[in-house]
């Protein structure tokens, strides 16, 4: 339940300060992908099943914020260069809006990550639908090997809303249909990551003022 925060003391010495992960900045993310799988397995010559890469990450949006002010520290708003869109699903495409074009600026997974992790840096992760956007992300950690110094703890916005407002006549879930239920403005219908990432910080806002 803690994060261990290091400092120096007067003569130099390390120490270490115990932090709760509920004081660290929230880094609430979204990202946009080819398809819905990170990973698949398959069966290699002698049928041992091994993972292999699959859908990949063409936008990461971060809002990070102080989670006692809910004032907005920093943003993110980058778009990554795919390397496997022969692979990609196309409804995923229309979803997001994918053009080759738009893309022509983009920076590697790398380089997109050592973005990221610069900016969270102890902090704690949360997206709409943690699962999904942990899984891209945790994998693009491990491919790229840039370090993730974010706080072990992870939350997503939707099991909040579930807890919070199940009991306020809600009964769809969806992202959408929160943010009009809390009078947030919706997502464009193309979506961006980033916008992704605001509208969840928005309802956050609205849960937790």
């Amino acid at each position: 339940m803690y994060s261990m925060k290091s400092t120096m003391n007067t003569n130099g010495e390390g120490d270490y300060m115990a932090q709760h992960f509920f004081e660290l900045p929230i880094a609430m993310t979204d990202i946009e992908t080819t398809g819905l799988d990170c990973i698949v397995w398959r069966a290699d010559e002698h049928e041992v099943m091994k993972p292999e890469a699959h859908h990949e990450i063409i936008e990461i949006g971060l809002v990070l914020f102080d989670p006692t002010s809910l004032k907005i520290i920093n943003t993110l708003d980058v778009k990554v260069r795919p390397m496997r869109i022969h692979l990609a699903n196309p409804k995923a495409l229309e979803v997001n809006g994918y053009r080759e074009e738009d893309w022509k600026n983009a920076v590697s997974l790398k380089e997109a990550m050592e973005k990221y992790a610069a900016l969270t840096k102890e902090s704690v992760f949360w997206a709409w639908n943690m699962t999904f956007d942990w899984g891209f992300m945790s994998n693009a950690f491990g491919e790229t090997g840039v370090e993730n110094r974010m706080d072990y703890h992870r939350f997503d916005v939707m099991s909040d809303a579930i807890g919070k407002l199940r009991d306020k006549g809600l009964r769809h879930f969806r992202q959408s249909a929160v943010a009009k239920f809390l009078g947030v403005p919706e997502e464009p219908e193309v979506h961006r990551a980033i916008n992704g990432a605001m509208v969840a910080y928005q309802i956050y806002k609205k849960l937790n003022a």
